[in-house]
């Protein structure tokens, strides 16, 4: 028996790793039944022996018995968390997945509990249009006034710089605010016409979605109400 590792040459190796170990280190090991090969961070054997050695202890091992078959195999350290990393990320894609599922489930179950045929879900779309074409036809009107009383401060404004009779004290002041009233009225329409786009591409989502849960084809798509050009639309 011995204690102590040994160096394999790579001619040596590939004999232990095809079975045929050399008789000497099968004939010291008979004591324990088992020889022990460690491998470095490539997993490549570096040597073997009765027990591993301290630095080699986080590595890959591989157990023979004293006839050089393989009996068991370890991983190393290295290869144990990233094991456990990989195992941990698909549960976690997994439980995603499953919670996506269970959402789409109950999604279904709303949408043919909400509607019994697909024109319904068109008549519900253009409510929502109708709403929001009135909201941004009252921004419009507002925006024109916004517009104009800010296009005749800046003439007044331009003016007040050529004859400095005509210059105000708070001139300045109004035509910054008033600016700042445009810009945040021309945002607000902005959103709103957003808004439209996105209530457009949920309902057809939700009619497409409606009629593969019914199983039917979709029926050429009835196209969304445009509003008419209000106060302050470019044409």
């Amino acid at each position: 028996m011995f204690n102590r590792p040994f160096s394999l040459t790579a001619a040596a190796i590939a004999t232990v790793l095809a079975g045929s170990f050399a008789g000497p280190v099968l004939a010291q090991s008979k004591a324990t039944g088992k020889i022990i090969c460690w491998k470095d961070k490539s997993g490549k054997v570096v040597g073997c022996g009765d027990t591993v050695p301290p630095e080699y202890q986080e590595s890959a091992t591989k157990e023979l018995d004293r006839r050089g078959v393989t009996r068991r195999t370890t991983e190393s350290a290295e290869e144990a968390a990233r094991r456990r990393a990989q195992e941990q990320e698909f549960a976690k894609q997994k439980a995603e997945e499953q919670k996506r599922l269970a959402e789409q489930r109950r999604q279904d179950a709303a949408l043919l509990a909400t509607y019994t045929n697909e024109k319904e879900i068109d008549q519900k779309r253009d409510r929502e249009l109708a709403q929001v074409d009135l909201q941004v036809t009252q921004l419009q009107v507002s925006l024109k006034n916004a517009t104009d009383r800010y296009n005749e401060l800046k003439t007044r404004s331009e003016l007040a710089e050529k004859d400095k009779r005509l210059a105000h004290p708070s001139l300045a002041d109004d035509l910054a605010k008033t600016g700042a009233d445009k810009k945040r009225l021309e945002d607000s329409v902005a959103r709103r016409e957003q808004e439209k786009e996105e209530i457009r591409s949920r309902y057809a989502q939700q009619k497409k979605r409606y009629l593969e849960l019914k199983g039917q084809e979709a029926a050429p798509a009835k196209p969304a109400p445009t509003a008419a050009a209000g106060p302050g639309t470019k044409k």
